[in-house]
């Protein structure tokens, strides 16, 4: 697993980010409006969404005085393409096991 993916594991292991992410989903948001959804200080919420930002899930952009928190749809893809490899693993086993039930089955 390469770099990025490890960050964009990191960023979600966190209920607390998987919220904000699910948050940034519906729409942009500044930090002290991701801050209102949430019992923790502005630090405290800039601190996860630094961590977002390292595992490439959100982009901020500065507008003034303000940093606009938007989700980053492909830093998904980390998370997509390990699922697939799993799925694939699983698929591969399954029919394998598929394959000798069917022989045995034949040679009942």
């Amino acid at each position: 697993m390469n770099q990025t993916a490890e960050a964009t594991f990191r960023a979600l292991a966190d209920p607390t980010r998987r919220a904000i992410v699910a948050l940034l989903a519906e729409r942009d948001l500044t930090i002290g409006a991701v801050a209102e959804n949430f019992d923790m200080t502005r630090p405290a919420v800039k601190k996860h969404l630094t961590i977002l930002e390292q595992g490439a899930l959100i982009q901020v952009e500065a507008k003034g005085r303000e940093r606009i928190n938007r989700l980053n749809p492909q830093g998904l893809q980390a998370v997509t393409d390990w699922v697939a490899q799993i799925d694939l693993f699983w698929s591969r086993r399954l029919d394998t096991l598929k394959d000798i039930i069917e022989r045995e089955t034949k040679n009942d």
